[in-house]
């Protein structure tokens, strides 16, 4: 059986037996199978036991190892190179490693909106000042919120503080990606994909896919990218129309970075459909993020290697604007790259006036931030001056190398 049919067929089993609707598909027996997810739940325990004839969950590999699988999850984000084994450690001293403070006996919902406006928190100051200088508060506000993930609560309440610490995860694990370092990036969102299992969410377990895939594209990994986008996008249950406009617009990106103009056109067409059909009101916490002006600015960046070579220029100059435009006052550092990718594209269609005006905005700003992605959009835009002429670039460059040398 591949991993699909597998998934169908247990998915099948526990509805024909139970009547329990449940959504197993190929991504998730793959964690199973690599050891990410090491206890699953009870119904598909017994569906996977039922339909490979397998006489324990031991012969499949399975141990119940809950507290052991957040333990190894927590450690991981810590740093070790090697997971701590749960096996002979007293829970209570474990957990009093991750932080000074004891973990909770018991979660209950005043937990999990503390947690949930951490994340809030510690998004806006990322993104107010770069990955380097939230990174280590929000690292050490991680350590405690795995506490939670080992408290006594209602099955509700679990499910409810898995999904926010998976979400703090996922912005931790960006503020890591964003100053490049990339060895704790892939420890958070593994967290993260953990806690969306334990969460049962998918929605949030596309959302940290899409920002592992935008890690891969990044080092140029594009067929990884390519393949988690995918994944992603044949997740079902609670994707929102938000979820699928994001999904939509960061395949198409990959699209467009591999030599596939028309795909991606076609596939920014169906990113432009489902967030006409958004609904910010039925998105989860992790998708607030995905406004309109994220939307314009993450298109526009999906058509800039297009527009640089003379194709839909205005729709991708209409699109950058909007973003810049319409980016919330907190969301300093994706307004300033949209500026800055404006910025290049007007140098790379000889508009210098344009260029340095807006890029003279974004230098203010840009100055601010602690980010290792910023100083590689402002090296974009110093290669992107090369061969123009004027004072104005002159002056841009020296305001480049100036911010680069800090």
């Amino acid at each position: 059986m591949t991993r699909a049919e597998l998934a169908d067929a247990v998915n099948q089993y526990i509805w024909s037996t139970t009547g329990q609707h449940c959504a197993l598909d190929a991504a998730t027996l793959a964690r199973y199978e690599r050891g990410t997810v090491r206890w699953p739940g009870a119904a598909y325990r017994t569906g996977l036991r039922a339909v490979l004839g397998a006489g324990s969950d031991a012969e499949l590999g399975f141990h119940p190892t809950r507290r052991g699988a957040a333990a190894t999850a927590a450690v991981s984000v810590l740093g070790g190179s090697e997971p701590v084994r749960w096996a002979g450690v007293d829970p209570e001293t474990f957990l009093r490693t991750l932080s000074d403070a004891e973990a909770p006996r018991r979660v209950s919902w005043t937990e999990v909106e503390l947690v949930r406006e951490t994340t809030r928190v510690i998004a806006t100051s990322e993104n107010t000042f770069g990955g380097g200088l939230a990174l280590q508060m929000a690292t050490a506000q991680l350590r405690l919120a795995t506490g939670l993930l080992d408290a006594a609560g209602t099955v509700e309440v679990r499910q409810a503080a898995a999904q926010a610490v998976g979400n703090l995860a996922g912005v931790v694990g960006f503020a890591a990606y964003d100053m490049a370092d990339y060895a704790l990036t892939d420890r958070c969102y593994h967290l993260a994909l953990w806690c969306a299992d334990e969460g049962r969410s998918a929605a949030l377990r596309a959302t940290v896919l899409a920002d592992m895939a935008r890690k891969a594209a990044h080092l140029d990994h594009h067929g990884d990218a390519l393949e988690m986008i995918e994944a992603a996008q044949e997740l079902r249950g609670d994707l929102t129309a938000t979820g699928r406009a994001m999904l939509a617009a960061s395949r198409a990106r990959l699209l467009a970075r591999t030599d596939r103009p028309r795909d991606a056109r076609e596939e920014i067409s169906h990113a432009d459909e489902w967030f006409a059909m958004r609904d910010p009101a039925t998105d989860p916490p992790w998708l607030c993020y995905y406004d309109d002006a994220e939307h314009q600015g993450s298109i526009g960046k999906t058509r800039l290697p297009l527009a640089r070579a003379g194709i839909d220029v205005e729709d991708t100059i209409d699109r950058l604007s909007t973003a810049v435009a319409r980016h919330n006052p907190q969301y300093v550092r994706s307004r300033t790259f949209s500026r800055i990718r404006l910025a290049t594209l007007h140098c790379s269609i000889g508009d210098v006036t344009t260029a340095t005006e807006i890029a003279r905005v974004a230098m203010d700003d840009a100055a601010t931030m602690r980010s290792a992605r910023m100083r590689e959009e402002l090296t974009t835009l110093a290669s992107a001056t090369a061969g123009l002429r004027s004072p104005q670039i002159s002056e841009l460059r020296s305001n480049i190398l100036t911010i680069l040398a800090t």
